[in-house]
């Protein structure tokens, strides 16, 4: 199956993100920066002549699909399979907290090894299959471009999962676009 013309982005930046703060399932808002980079992801899009929009429906992804979707006149598609990994009890604890107060759990989270479940969460492994299922349903259903707003972590795992990427942490910035 071809991947072409799906393009993933990152939601735009929130409080949480600026200090380092696991999200998961946590809904906050887009902050001004995070608004800022929407405005420019939306200029991406246009340049891309992007035809559909999909967003996570978390608050963070949808605010940003919102903001794309504003400029390029199109009404974001959601689907609860584009969500981020359901961080369980990390949810709302800072990455640096963890990495200091459970050093193995938060070793084995940074090496992407897909069988690593949250504590009271999911396992990177069971995001990927959903992560996968939807992207393949986007490839085969959506007019292309296609323009998905998602997560991280859901970026990590399509690429790890439908592009035979390695296990890992990539560095994927916010309101930033990418390709499988």
């Amino acid at each position: 199956m071809s991947f072409d013309g799906v393009l993933l982005a990152r939601h735009g930046e929130t409080d949480d993100n600026e200090v380092g703060r696991f999200q998961g399932h946590r809904d906050p808002p887009l902050n001004d920066r995070g608004r800022e980079q929407a405005r420019a992801l939306a200029d991406a899009a246009a340049r891309e002549g992007v035809r559909e929009l999909w967003s996570s429906p978390l608050r963070r992804a949808l605010q940003t699909a919102e903001i794309v979707g504003e400029r390029l006149g199109l009404r974001p598609r959601t689907d609860p399979r584009l969500m981020e990994v359901d961080v369980g009890a990390w949810a709302g604890r800072r990455a640096l907290a963890l990495a200091v107060d459970e050093p193995e759990a938060y070793a084995q989270w940074r090496s992407g090894e897909p069988s690593f479940r949250f504590p009271g969460g999911e396992s990177l492994e069971e995001q990927g299959r959903r992560v996968a299922e939807v992207l393949r349903e986007i490839a085969r259903t959506a007019q292309r471009p296609v323009l998905v707003v998602c997560h991280g972590g859901v970026i990590r795992e399509a690429r790890r999962v439908l592009a035979g990427a390695p296990p890992g942490m990539p560095v994927v910035g916010n309101g930033t676009v990418h390709r499988l």
